[in-house]
């Protein structure tokens, strides 16, 4: 048997075995056949909760390698999970995520996604005992139906979880309708760069959410064009994995910004690519996706062990690619974003979509250096616009705040000349004139209640409009990298360069201030951040102003943060040592 399968069959059971201890059996209490919730201690239905603990029972149960095979006990186990499913859904067919998003058409479809998979497992079963399951979980399916014909969504992603839902749906019940909703989310188009970037940017967890969602979509829909857009996203992540496994989230646009993942989320479609495609490269991938399965973090929608026995892969003849340890890889260097953002200022469509976000940083440039134990990142659009790993030593970024804006430095260009890697960047920051007299709204009684929020800002004429222009070379020496800023010639901007370093280091230098919570001063001279067998010496330090740090900067706790505080004009080079 293929080794990545039986350590998947072994961590499923020991998960079966943990989770039957989180079960809620109190017949009284409302929550009764859910799985107790770690960080809430409330079960929940949505696609992180009770419903993938199910996957993995259903997985064992129909498993004949398994230590729980047909067992009549976790069976019964899984019918109340079925009955909590039931309990727990709306009246309207949805259910929620818990956390927030109430009745939610999305998070319904991502359970959805995994628990017809469920279904379908139990259903070809020849054992009459599992419908005590399978009926509530029909039941359940049908029930989604109606919200899932007419709901929306939120984020750019949700659009193909719904159509995965709908497509999967139609497996079961051959709803020509579920066929036609998912045609009208597909019409709206792909949301991906040639490079293989998504909208959100999210290499820890929305890539392959829309991979998934995507390759199910394309299966049963028999959309075979789809999968185009899967193999960008899947050999892009190639260069997007740091020496010790984990994922770059270094500019991401959703929660797993600046957060530690690693690859083992996409352990299932790697898996199923590679064996569609027989791709070399993808079976490698998800080699190595495989190997860092300890845990399982994803959802019911991306189960590995449901995947795996519904859609079985045969991977053991397929030659293995080596994986990249060394490159330079741009992404995004000729995608249309300046034109596309003046296509939606032009449009109307540069404004902040409510409970969402526009993600004007879709197609930004990035550079990903590899060189064994080292690896290095810059990007544009992004909070910090640098990092770098050096064996255990991370430097997990570098950003630039200004009072000009204020806030913190977000490049709108990055790109590569013969002698540098440059991000460049002009702000601006103008004063608003009073409305024109006859584009003032018709309001009683203006002169005297006349309310801020009623006017026609828009309308204001731009007066005394101010720039600040700041540009950034990157260098790479030997065992060195030198980071050179400059300002123009505006005088007494009060800035910060800050170093973000993990809490891991300690942190060592002759006039470095330690201003405690994990941030410190650097006032000249270098420092030295010292991990086990690896090191780091950042120089030269400022303290040209007081301030503890520039307004809409912040600093989350979880890492450790190195300041240097310049005024401008400023023309100075930063080096980063490798120790």
């Amino acid at each position: 048997m293929d080794p990545i399968v039986t350590k998947l069959f072994q961590l499923n059971d020991d998960w079966t075995g943990i989770s039957l201890n989180r079960q809620v059996t109190d017949a009284n209490s409302k929550y009764y056949g859910g799985i107790m919730d770690l960080s809430s201690g409330i079960p929940k239905a949505n696609h992180l909760g009770t419903p993938a603990v199910m996957a993995a029972w259903t997985a064992a149960l129909v498993n004949p390698d398994s230590r729980y095979f047909r067992d009549a006990g976790l069976l019964r186990a899984l019918s109340r999970a079925a009955v909590f499913m039931l309990n727990r859904q709306h009246a309207d067919g949805t259910i929620s995520l818990g956390s927030t998003n109430f009745n939610s058409p999305p998070d319904t479809a991502f359970v959805v996604g995994g628990v017809t998979q469920i279904y379908r497992l139990l259903q070809r079963q020849e054992w009459p005992e599992a419908m005590a399951a399978l009926t509530p979980i029909q039941l359940f399916l049908e029930r989604t139906m109606p919200a899932l014909l007419t709901g929306g969504c939120h984020t750019p992603n949700h659009r193909w979880v719904m159509t995965a839902a709908l497509a999967q749906l139609y497996e079961i019940f051959t709803i020509p309708e579920l066929i036609a909703r998912a045609e009208e989310w597909l019409a709206e188009g792909m949301d991906i760069t040639e490079d293989g970037e998504w909208t959100e940017r999210s290499n820890g967890i929305y890539n392959v959410v829309s991979d998934i969602s995507l390759y199910h979509t394309a299966r049963v829909l028999n959309r075979p064009d789809l999968l185009a857009y899967v193999r960008r996203n899947l050999r892009m992540m190639v260069y997007l994995i740091h020496p010790d496994g984990e994922v770059v989230t270094e500019y991401s646009g959703r929660q797993d910004l600046g957060q530690v993942y690693d690859m083992s989320n996409y352990f299932l479609i790697y898996r199923l690519m590679a064996d569609y495609d027989r791709d070399p490269l993808f079976a490698a991938m998800s080699d190595y996706a495989a190997s860092l399965l300890t845990r399982y973090k994803e959802g019911v929608n991306n189960h590995p062990m449901t995947g795996v026995l519904l859609f079985p892969s045969d991977l053991e003849g397929l030659a293995r690619a080596e994986l990249p340890v060394s490159y330079k890889k741009i992404l995004n260097a000729s995608h249309p974003l300046c034109e596309h953002l003046n296509m939606a200022k032009a449009a109307g469509n540069d404004v902040q979509l409510e409970h969402s976000s526009m993600h004007m940083a879709f197609g930004a440039p990035v550079i990903r250096i590899r060189e064994l134990e080292d690896s290095v990142t810059m990007m544009a659009k992004a909070p910090a616009f640098f990092s770098l790993r050096h064996g255990k030593a991370r430097l997990l970024g570098v950003k630039l705040s200004t009072s000009f804006s204020p806030g913190v430095v977000k490049f709108d260009e990055l790109s590569e000349t013969a002698d540098a890697y440059k991000l460049s960047q002009t702000l601006e920051k103008g004063y608003y004139g009073p409305i024109p007299k006859s584009l003032l709204p018709d309001l009683p009684n203006r002169e005297h209640l006349s309310p801020w929020y009623l006017l026609p800002h828009q309308q204001r004429p731009v007066t005394h409009m101010q720039q600040q222009t700041l540009t950034v070379d990157i260098t790479q020496g030997a065992s060195e990298w030198k980071i050179h800023i400059r300002s123009d010639e505006r005088e007494d901007v009060m800035m910060q360069l800050t170093f973000i370093l993990g809490e891991e280091g300690s942190i060592e230098g002759s006039d470095i201030e330690d201003r405690g919570q994990g941030r410190f001063m650097l006032k000249s001279g270098s420092f030295t951040y010292m991990t086990a067998g690896s090191a780091l010496e950042i120089s030269s330090g400022a303290y040209e102003h007081w301030l503890p740090d520039i307004r809409n900067d912040d600093h989350p706790a979880g890492c450790q943060y190195v300041h240097v505080n310049v005024i401008t004009p400023l023309d100075r080079i930063f080096t980063i040592r490798l120790l």
